[in-house]
């Protein structure tokens, strides 16, 4: 190849894993990289936002739409720091990204240079829990390499964050290294042997129960994994914010294993003698702090199949310990066959018919979450993708909204498990640019919304359509509120909000907005925002009294006051 600038090599390398789009916000640092997405863009574009935290969960989103890794761009320093929020949710949330972060040049490197910091010590492995592995790019010729090993790290096992950082005169210097060709991750399969074992433990079960969820499946493989699950009639949960894995109007989903879990489901966790979870952690969420099933050694039998060899074993001394890929999973266990007949059908139907239960409510005034997220399932298309942040708002979603299984659609549901505010906006922002074809709601509480809420400028500056973004206004911090009454009650401090107009606020940036005050007043609103198919934002008006889908504060607050009383 001819000489060109490295940052012009970057971007090929880029075009040569396919990747058509990256997020980000432009830094002197990283010029050479810009100029090179100007050369090349008539294949890639770079979109601009607002905010690193609202790139990099852009960036985080694309990942987990399209199972290969989300690319980010940010400059150095208040950049990098900025954007760590998504590197920490692509992390909790297993999903594959690289971030690329501008660097001061080699000769400044450690003495403090204007926004200097060491990536690779803020990053890296050793802080447990933000990267898979994060790097520098001493040498222009070897870029090419180090965005292969990016991807190939972002993806193999357990999928996560990548972090690259670039110094600003290497990315100047001309290279004529070749990119390298597109990468893919290796399967693993689940060993014969454990396969046979796992058989026999089924047989032997007689209240079992599969939780499934994790980064990493394909349609094939989910659609498999729906086959095993029938052939042995067994009922199937999601974990914390996985919903979409398996299908949730079909007769054997028995529901979410997550916060706000069904009372129900979750004495069926503990009823059960024989727990399969397949691409699920099993972290806190998952598990009810480690309660629904008991650390380390649950009163279950657990068997647990994982990408990630680290995570085998990680916490729970499962009986049975299985190493496999994600998108190979499905294929192995509908190897696994099932006998004529099964003495646990009546308990599988017993599930079913909790989560039908699950899903009904009591109709609250003036404006009742549960008819609204109904509403919506029922008037969106049905390959919808669903976006939220973190919030006791994204209870409804969890409890009433029921997702079609990723093998029909691909992901419908897009939410952090790291519980990041600020997530769902330029989550659905980010899914609408990626694909356009599709509807995208999102639903987010005032809190949450406004800690991104500038990237609603992004998705008009770059022609969003098809979005609707639905603001659960109740002045306050509600999921803050919600402890505060239980541990402290009647003493509120730092959990009330005071909100702006947000209708006014939505058509400053350009958006369609509407207020809504009564459930009535809902369902137009929301077709006439579909019908409309440009961005449009819905203010909903929540007391704060209806704190969650099954409670109020004022019942939280009485409960803590008893419980306080002198005996």
């Amino acid at each position: 190849m001819t000489n060109r600038l490295a940052g012009h090599a970057l971007v090929e390398a880029l075009i040569a894993q396919g990747v058509d789009t990256a997020f980000g916000v432009p830094g002197e640092s990283y010029l050479a990289v810009l100029d090179g997405f100007h050369e090349h863009r008539d294949r890639i574009r770079f979109v601009a936002c607002r905010h690193e935290g609202g790139a990099s969960f852009m960036a985080e989103a694309q990942g987990k739409l399209a199972g290969r890794p989300g690319v980010c761009f940010v400059t150095r320093g208040p950049g990098a720091t900025n954007a760590a929020i998504g590197v920490h949710t692509a992390f909790q949330d297993s999903t594959p990204m690289v971030v690329f972060v501008g660097q001061v040049a080699s000769d400044q490197r450690d003495r403090e240079a204007f926004q200097e910091l060491d990536y690779r010590q803020m990053f890296g492995p050793g802080t447990l829990g933000l990267a898979k592995w994060a790097a520098e790019v001493q040498h222009a010729d070897r870029l090419p390499e180090y965005v292969s090993h990016a991807f190939h790290t972002a993806m193999q096992g357990r999928p996560g964050p990548v972090v690259l950082a670039l110094p600003e005169d290497m990315l100047c210097a001309p290279t004529a290294a070749p990119v390298l060709p597109r990468v893919d991750p290796a399967l693993a399969w689940p060993a014969p042997g454990a396969l046979r074992e796992l058989r026999q433990r089924l047989l032997a079960a007689e209240r079992p129960l599969m939780i499934v969820g994790g980064s990493g499946w394909s349609a094939e493989s989910a659609e498999a994994l729906q086959r095993f699950a029938e052939n042995w009639q067994l009922p199937v949960g999601c974990g914390f914010r996985f919903q979409d894995t398996f299908d949730n109007r079909h007769p054997l989903y028995a529901g979410d294993v997550g916060i706000g879990i069904a009372p129900a489901l979750a004495q069926r966790v503990r009823d059960a003698d024989l727990v399969l979870a397949v691409g699920v952690r099993l972290g806190e969420m998952t598990t009810g702090g480690y309660t629904l099933l008991e650390a380390p050694r649950p009163r279950q039998a657990l068997v647990h199949l994982h990408p990630g060899a680290e995570e085998l074993g990680r916490v729970y001394a499962a009986d049975l310990l299985l190493h496999g890929s994600l998108a190979a999973a499905g294929k192995a266990l509908e190897t696994v066959a099932a006998p004529p007949a099964l003495r646990w059908r009546a308990w599988t139907e017993a599930a079913g018919a909790d989560f039908a239960r699950n899903r009904e409510h009591v109709p609250v005034e003036p404006l009742d979450m549960a008819a609204v997220v109904k509403t919506v399932e029922r008037l969106a298309p049905a390959d919808t993708v669903y976006t939220n942040g973190a919030g006791n708002f994204s209870g409804w979603l969890h409890r009433f909204l029921r997702y079609p299984g990723l093998q029909h659609h691909g992901r419908t549901q897009l939410a952090p498990t790291s519980g990041a505010m600020g997530y769902g906006l330029p989550a659905a922002v980010a899914a609408s640019l990626l694909q356009p074809q599709r509807t995208v709601v999102n639903v987010a509480g005032d809190g949450d919304f406004l800690m991104t809420g500038q990237e609603l400028a992004t998705a008009a500056a770059h022609g969003a359509r098809r979005l609707v973004s639905i603001v659960v206004d109740n002045g306050c911090y509600g999921t803050i509120r919600m402890h505060q009454e239980r541990e402290f009650p009647g003493r509120v401090s730092g959990s009330a909000l005071s909100n702006p107009d947000f209708v006014a606020l939505a058509r400053a940036y350009g958006w369609r907005a509407a207020r809504i005050e009564h459930t009535a007043g809902f369902e137009p609103a929301f077709a006439d925002a579909l019908a409309s198919g440009l961005p449009t934002l819905l203010h909903l008006v929540l007391d704060a009294e209806v704190i969650t889908s099954r409670t109020t504060l004022g019942a939280i607050r009485g409960a803590a006051l008893a419980r306080q009383a002198p005996a």
